[in-house]
């Protein structure tokens, strides 16, 4: 591999178009929508599509920002990525000639960073850069580096790139992370399915996307099973085929959507949902006052006989699944500002989480941080409308909601936080009858 820079150009940041929403609350949300598939699951995937030549075809791929970078970043590695309707790709690795990830796809999403192991595994060498994504704390890929390491990869960092190669072939060993890490488990999995002989891997992250990153493995032949709730075991293969699968439904998108019904007042059912993978998140709802009923396929939540600001108050931890996903809490901080009494959030996950709810505080929102990591939220908060800016992904969503149990009319700048993880939120928020709108630069691009 060769010494010199990966680069040679000034990098320039892209350029990003400034959108906002504009929301209008205090009307309960009524109706169904359907949850689209999984940003955490497809994102995956499409990474592990590098593992084989052959033709991969994904279903419910949800039409989100992240997974159109991650489409566009294997194209520039010489994958045919292919797009022929709407929440279907087809990618075939069969020609990857630049085993090159740049700082601009890294800046884009941390995601990017998946490609190390099965680029590595097959190939033998790639050049990657440190990942982007959202600024909610330090997200280290040292587990990741130390996981290819033990596999019998070596692996450099200068200017702010990663050097791997896998003189001959990665060979099966035990990967033991010093914590739980969800895509730390994933990667070294996907590597380990073309290394040769047997990995464990412990502790291994119990998330559901990972076990449909297990399936999705299964079907293209790899020898991979989760053998106790912590432990992976793979059993390495000369090369994998191609195969097909539907992207598991999206826990995230499904429990923003039915916090939305319990801070309004509302009554909204979730088509395509899962309600056994949010188990932590169902109790919690339940504890706090809401209805909600579970069906194969479908969560029906009812909010209107707690109606809003008549909630109970409930203390919160995030941690590993099966615990309350951390992607989660932001949206039920908000639910929580609708309680008659103080809630406890502890983000245990990532130190800064919680900056957000200084925005949600000019709403109206009573939250006191007890330090990075610690809030009491003092309820129940009229909340009115403000002028907020989104940071990431997930206060984004959470900023919508508590616009939408305001009075008022709040704009929410930074909608391209949004767009990068929830498919049309906008559309699907608009079918349960909220008023909302995203503008650009002055002019509407609601989707309709």
């Amino acid at each position: 591999m060769a010494d010199a820079k990966p680069f040679h150009w000034e990098y320039e940041p892209p350029r990003v178009v400034r959108e906002r929403y504009l929301v209008t609350g205090g009307k309960p949300l009524e109706g169904s929508t359907r949850v689209s598939g999984a940003k955490n699951a497809a994102l995956k995937m499409l990474a592990a599509a590098t593992l084989t030549g052959e033709r991969c075809r994904f279903t419910n791929v949800p039409e989100i920002e992240d997974v159109r970078a991650m489409a566009e970043t294997l194209s520039d590695l010489g994958v045919v990525v292919d797009h022929p309707e709407p929440n279907t790709y087809e990618v075939s690795a069969g020609d990857v000639d630049w085993l090159f990830v740049p700082l601009e796809a890294a800046a884009k999403m941390r995601a990017s960073f998946m490609l190390l192991g099965p680029l590595l595994a097959r190939f033998g060498e790639v050049v990657i850069s440190n990942p982007g994504g959202d600024r909610i704390g330090r997200r280290p890929v040292d587990l990741h580096v130390d996981a290819m390491r033990a596999l019998g990869a070596e692996i450099e960092y200068r200017y702010g790139y990663y050097y791997a190669k896998a003189p001959g072939r990665l060979r099966g060993t035990e990967v033991r992370f010093p914590f739980v890490s969800v895509m730390g488990t994933e990667n070294a999995m996907l590597a380990a399915t073309l290394a040769q002989g047997h990995t464990v891997i412990r502790p291994a992250a119990q998330e559901p996307e990972i076990d449909d990153l297990i399936d999705f493995l299964q079907k293209m032949g790899a020898e991979v099973q989760r053998t106790y709730p912590d432990t992976i075991e793979i059993l390495g293969k000369r090369r994998l085929r191609g195969a097909d699968h539907a992207v598991m439904p999206d826990r995230i998108e499904a429990g923003t959507f039915a916090i939305a019904a319990g801070v309004t007042g509302g009554h909204v059912v979730l088509d395509g949902a899962d309600c056994g993978s949010m188990d932590a998140l169902v109790q919690i709802m339940g504890e706090a006052g809401l209805e909600v009923t579970c069906s194969p396929g479908r969560i029906e939540v009812d909010a209107r006989q707690a109606g809003p600001g008549g909630l109970k108050p409930v203390d919160i931890t995030t941690g590993p699944y099966p615990e309350l996903a951390t992607d989660i809490q932001p949206p039920t901080t908000v639910m929580l500002t609708q309680a008659k009494g103080d809630s406890k959030v502890h983000e245990a996950i990532f130190e800064d989480r919680l900056e957000w709810t200084g925005e949600l505080n000019k709403m109206g929102a009573k939250i006191e941080l007890k330090g990075p990591q610690r809030a009491v939220v003092h309820g129940p908060a009229k909340l009115h409308a403000a002028d907020v800016e989104i940071s990431d992904l997930r206060a984004g969503a959470s900023l919508i909601l508590g616009a939408l149990a305001a009075d008022g009319t709040s704009s929410i700048g930074g909608a391209h936080h949004v767009r990068r993880g929830y498919e049309n939120i906008e559309r699907k928020f608009l079918d349960l009858g909220a008023r909302i709108e995203r503008v650009q630069e002055g002019e509407s691009v609601t989707s309709q």
